[in-house]
């Protein structure tokens, strides 16, 4: 199967309405992706010319594509094109029409920008920030001959005002400036977390609903890379090096907890607490665990078999098993049941849903 075949493929996969349907087809992936990309952070890129069978399996999989990598971070990529139902959706929650005037945080490799400049028309446009100057100017080049203008840098054009905002990084805290350059009740779709450490980093459909507030409903999972300006830096690992001062049991194991599909409800009912996935020594082997930490240094890890250590002046099993317990008591519970408001001057954001609310301080 040739490469545009393949795009095809993909393309009709894809659950979404027409006309973005359309303008994913108008764009094949490939002529959007570099000639070295990576299966993983840490592997050898693949190059299109040494091995084009393999590259081309991973630009059309189903997945995100990276594209590049920190060398200096060990497992941390920097830039990516974004699996296609992923970017669908996303645009899907922007509500993008011909006319508009779109805003993109994050151009990568230009394919989602091309696909917007598609949506929007001959009568909209589409302003892409990437702050990496080398991705800018790739995706420039690609981008010639579309409606897609990109501005390298962090700074958003300060003489322009959008109908829409499609962010492709994550933000624990919206930018001002994000509020400041949308009209009034304009969407922004964005991933947000309120831990820059999580790779859980749910996608926001916000409405602006005032000169510094928006809100808007949860409209599913994702795991995006951090926002350049928002990285989490260099944080401990909770518990590190610590003794267990409590043994207990959980009313599940880690496995259990992990195949729930819970771990981002439960993340967004935990203010304050960094809950994530890690591995460590087990039975002779390694074993996947649920760990959870808070400034001030109180810990948890659950383990395989439901056993939990923990220290700390700060119960976290107590408060994991009743966020729990609260999801576990609610038929078919998953992210789009929760919403967010923010505003961005006071650094909290709330999260809401039927069973609960929930204040995060993300300075």
């Amino acid at each position: 199967m040739n490469l545009n075949d393949q795009h095809d493929a993909l393309v009709a996969d894809l659950d979404t309405p027409e006309a973005i349907r359309a303008a994913f087809s108008a764009h094949p992936r490939h002529r959007y992706i570099p000639e070295q990309i990576l299966a993983q952070p840490t592997q050898p890129p693949v190059d299109v010319n040494a091995d084009p069978e393999t590259w081309a399996s991973l630009v059309y999989q189903s997945d995100a594509v990276i594209t590049q990598a920190d060398p200096t971070v060990k497992g941390w990529a920097t830039s990516s094109s974004s699996a296609p139902q992923l970017m669908a959706d996303m645009i899907d929650a922007a509500r993008i029409r011909p006319g508009m005037r779109v805003l993109e945080i994050g151009t990568g490799t230009g394919w989602n920008a091309a696909i917007l400049s598609t949506l929007v028309g001959p009568a909209g446009s589409v302003t892409s920030v990437e702050i990496d100057p080398d991705v800018a100017s790739a995706a420039r080049e690609r981008l010639a001959g579309t409606r897609a203008r990109v501005i390298t840098g962090a700074e958003i054009p300060d003489t322009d005002v959008y109908d829409a905002l499609i962010a492709t990084c994550a933000v624990s805290e919206v930018p001002v400036d994000w509020l400041d350059r949308v009209k009034p009740e304009a969407t922004i779709v964005a991933p947000w977390t309120p831990d820059r450490t999580s790779n859980s980093t749910p996608v926001v459909a916000l409405r602006k609903s005032g000169w510094t507030c928006a809100r808007g409903p949860f409209v599913r999972e994702a795991s995006f890379m951090n926002n350049r300006t928002q990285r989490p830096g260099d944080v401990p690992f909770p518990g590190m090096g610590c003794e267990p001062e409590e043994v207990s049991r959980f009313v599940v194991t880690s496995e259990e907890l992990l195949d729930s599909d819970l771990m981002t409800p439960l993340m967004l009912m935990l203010p304050g607490v960094r809950l994530g996935v890690g591995i460590r020594p087990w039975e002779g082997g390694h074993g996947w665990i649920v760990y959870l930490g808070t400034p001030d240094g109180s810990w948890a890890y659950l383990w395989p078999d439901g056993t939990v250590h923990s220290g700390g002046r700060e119960n976290l099993v107590e408060r994991l098993g009743k966020a729990y317990e609260t999801l576990r008591s609610v038929d078919g519970v998953d992210v789009t049941a929760f919403s967010l408001e923010v505003s961005p001057p006071s650094r909290v954001c709330h999260v809401r849903s039927p069973f609960g609310e929930w204040e995060h301080r993300v300075a």
